[in-house]
């Protein structure tokens, strides 16, 4: 048996209506769930929020974060809070955080995945937008436990503002912190990643970066780069980069028969020093293009990206809640489409099959079946959770 629901709320954040959400929650489910996930806008009152979401779930697995929009059963919404909850006597769930990502986070990544039991098949992560370095985690991650365990799940934002985001578990309200969620028992998982972007031109050499600084492509500056493929638009750099974004192959096994690419969002540029930072990680030596794309090519995406999962899943498999998370950059350039991209998710599955997720930072997901999960930008990622 496997029960979930999701609930919304619009209303000032506060302890009281945390409970009141909380308290809707196992009403809706008719009983206390197992387990919880809690996104909302970085709105005053969030700490007072979670603590009465936390005092009337019944359940000290809570876990979340705040996002740059939310995703629910409902559809997409903006300012507000999302709780869900699962209740389940074939799925366990066990709950870890660690602190100060940004001073090691590869460590970090490690610390996370050695505090989980070995009964642990899948792990969504939630971790700083700002200060973490969520490749590294990913990284930290895999050398403790291996890639045989599915990573899903996304970076948390603050409306796009930029200053500080904030990660729940239990009880408690952090920053600067990664959070994460295993399953554990006897469940079906199905996940599918689709971008929506396309390369233009001819691949290009990372010749210098360091981390998610760009410095050079092909020997010259990045920012050089940019400015001569964006011609008169490059005055608005780093803003109008977002319908630009990079797009990574080669290494990373994610060039596959449908031309999928590992994608990179642009977050500032330094003129003096002629680079671009990027929101994750781009080696050196590895083989890029410049890409571009329009709203239907992501809304179209995101639909492949669903009938991904379904396909991954299993069509004998039935679906039990489904998690997306797609990219704030995404949001940016869908405008008021936005709900749309929900909306066709919601679509490909009955109405009885709840949904949560919100916009990120960047997003965890596999590449596919047996792949390595990666941290990505400016993608759709599905996890569908069935039994």
């Amino acid at each position: 048996m496997v029960k979930a629901e999701t609930i919304l709320l619009k209303d000032p954040f506060s302890r009281k209506t945390g409970r009141r959400m909380g308290a809707g929650l196992v009403e809706k489910l008719g009983m206390a769930p197992d387990a919880c996930w809690l996104f909302c806008s970085p709105e005053n009152g969030l700490e007072s929020l979670a603590k009465g979401v936390y005092e009337a779930v019944g359940t000290r697995l809570l876990i979340g974060c705040t996002t740059a929009g939310e995703i629910s059963t409902a559809g997409f919404t903006n300012g507000s809070a999302v709780l869900g909850g699962v209740a389940s006597d074939q799925i366990g769930f066990e709950v870890v955080s660690v602190t100060d990502i940004g001073r090691d986070s590869e460590q970090a990544g490690r610390d996370l995945a050695t505090a989980f039991s070995d009964s642990v098949r899948y792990v969504q992560l939630f971790s700083d937008g700002i200060t973490g370095d969520g490749s590294a985690i990913l990284r930290g991650m895999a050398s403790a436990f291996g890639k045989n365990i599915p990573v899903g799940g996304g970076t948390s934002g603050d409306a796009g503002k930029f200053l500080k985001t904030w990660q729940f578990a239990g009880d408690r309200v952090l920053s600067d912190a990664a959070v994460a969620i295993g399953f554990t028992g006897d469940f079906k998982l199905g996940t599918g990643v689709r971008s929506g972007w396309s390369p233009i031109g001819l691949p290009k050499k990372v010749t210098r970066a360091v981390g998610n600084i760009l410095y050079e492509l092909n020997g010259e500056s990045a920012l050089n780069v940019y400015e001569r493929f964006l011609g008169k638009h490059a005055e608005k750099l780093p803003a109008v980069g977002v319908e630009y974004p990079l797009g990574l192959i080669g290494q990373f096994e994610d060039l596959d028969g449908n031309g999928q690419l590992l994608m990179r969002a642009t977050m500032s540029v330094d003129r003096e020093e002629r680079s671009i930072h990027f929101a994750g990680e781009i080696p050196e030596g590895t083989m890029v293009y410049l890409t571009c794309g329009d709203r239907t090519s992501l809304l179209d995406a995101t639909e492949t990206a669903v009938r991904s999962a379904i396909q991954d899943l299993g069509h004998t498999t039935r679906p039990s809640l489904v998690f997306f998370y797609s990219c704030m950059a995404r949001r940016a350039l869908l405008g008021l489409r936005t709900k749309e991209e929900v909306d066709r998710v919601r679509s490909q599955f009955s109405p009885e099959v709840p949904l949560l997720g919100f916009y990120t930072y960047g997003e965890y997901c596999r590449i596919k079946p047996g792949g390595p999960s990666l941290l990505h930008n400016e993608t759709a990622t599905l996890s569908v959770i069935g039994v």
